[in-house]
């Protein structure tokens, strides 16, 4: 074997490709052939979005495996260690099998170079095909049609909440970002889309392709009832459903695509009502709205474009809090600053930048002045995401809370200060 450890094959394939990110099917798609692993045994669900991709996951996830299936989850990036990216049955999968797969992969691609994303995409694949999966969900990491998930032809396709986010690669406007995340469309295979608002250009495509796509407000709806919420599609209704265990009414609206999804595969893998509520009510998904254990109280959450910085600032809004809220904020360079910066300012009393020392990461100084710029109290700005923290507990008075936002490496640091 080439590398012995998890963290240098890591730490290898970080250096091979001469960029971090390169979209295209052509390289990645040579080394699933010579791998044999163009068309999987099992269902294929492919999920992509803005915002959303990771709760109608886990809701998929957490409902298919009360139902009693093998379920692999492939999901990016990752919190506090690789293996998270790559589930089945719900647990992440050992070092052991990361390396042994690392390995076939390395051997199937000659000279063919990957990036970090393609060859951990590769693997989920290749683990995946020997684990007798019934179902695998697989997250898009950027885009859809050009992003290495998309290999494989999902049997039920979805696509979330859309906003503008890596536009550097996406391309700027909602109707741009709309047709890259048609992409992963196919022809005769039905797609979900839990937009309520979707871009006209996802539309277009999925009529040119012949594909059968089921829209919220049109093929399938939901609206609160006193037990809960309801969901109606053609064929099916239920009603008093377990409001989702993520915070945020939002999550209806993700949840509902996800048992249009749910309905579309039901001849294939079945599952009943009391298995959708048990699904539900026992879903999780670690730095969405998650509260840290301890005091002060300490809220982490990865929201790092426009629209998931107004949920977590409707969220913030609607939990009483007694006290101040400080934010620690740590964001990328390449996202729209003002964006997620605004939306949380009226929840906002103290603002703690803080740098991060990551590719593409922005730096304290900058991020401070674009939060005074508009009109955010600023102390002063942090390296870290760890020292910023520090500040923050040690200013923080009985009754006030935390709220650390910004980038999954953002949460990724707070995490690790919290173990």
């Amino acid at each position: 074997m080439k590398f012995q450890t998890l963290d240098q094959w890591l730490r290898w394939q970080e250096s091979l490709h001469p960029s971090a990110i390169d979209l295209g099917l052509e390289r990645p798609g040579q080394v699933l052939d010579a791998l044999g692993l163009r068309h999987p045994g099992h269902t294929v669900i492919t999920v992509a979005g803005t915002n959303g991709k990771g709760s109608s996951v886990a809701m998929l996830e957490s409902i298919l495996r009360t139902a009693g299936y093998r379920v692999g989850c492939y999901t990016s990036p990752h919190l506090l260690r690789y293996n998270e990216r790559v589930r089945i049955d719900g647990k992440p999968v050992s070092d052991e099998a990361l390396c042994e797969s690392f390995e076939r992969i390395d051997r199937a691609r000659g000279e063919t170079s990957l990036t970090y994303f393609e060859f951990g995409t590769l693997a989920a694949m290749d683990i995946f095909a020997g684990a007798g999966l019934d179902v695998a969900v697989l997250e898009v990491g950027m885009g859809g049609r050009l992003d290495a998930v998309n290999l494989q032809d999902g049997d039920v396709a979805l696509v979330t909440a859309i906003d503008v986010d890596h536009a550097a690669w996406l391309g700027n406007g909602r109707e741009a970002i709309g047709r890259e995340k048609a992409g992963i469309f196919r022809p005769q295979r039905p797609a979900v889309c839990s937009d309520p608002q979707p871009p006209a250009s996802l539309l277009a495509y999925a009529a040119e392709l012949g594909t059968a796509l089921y829209r919220l407000g049109d093929a399938f709806a939901y609206s609160p009832d006193e037990e809960g919420w309801r969901w109606q599609g053609a064929d099916a209704r239920y009603d008093a459903l377990p409001l989702p265990a993520l915070r945020g009414d939002f999550q209806l609206q993700n949840a509902a695509g996800v048992v249009m999804v749910l309905a579309l595969l039901g001849e294939r893998l079945p599952v009943t009502a009391a298995q959708i509520r048990q699904g539900l009510s026992s879903v999780s998904l670690p730095g969405r709205f998650q509260l840290l254990p301890g005091a002060p109280a300490t809220i982490v959450d990865v929201a790092h474009n426009p629209q998931s910085a107004a949920a977590l600032a409707a969220n913030l809004k609607a939990q009483m809090v007694r006290g101040r809220t400080l934010a620690v904020v740590g964001v990328l360079a390449d996202k729209d600053l003002a964006g997620v910066i605004r939306p949380m300012l009226p929840c906002v009393d103290l603002w703690y930048p803080a740098g991060l020392a990551v590719p593409r990461g922005c730096d304290s100084r900058t991020l401070h002045q674009a939060i005074a710029g508009l009109g955010g109290a600023v102390e002063h700005d942090y390296p870290t995401v760890g020292e910023a923290l520090a500040a923050a507990r040690s200013k923080a008075q009985p009754g006030d809370r935390i709220v650390v936002f910004g980038s999954f490496y953002t949460v990724a640091e707070a995490l690790h200060e919290a173990v």
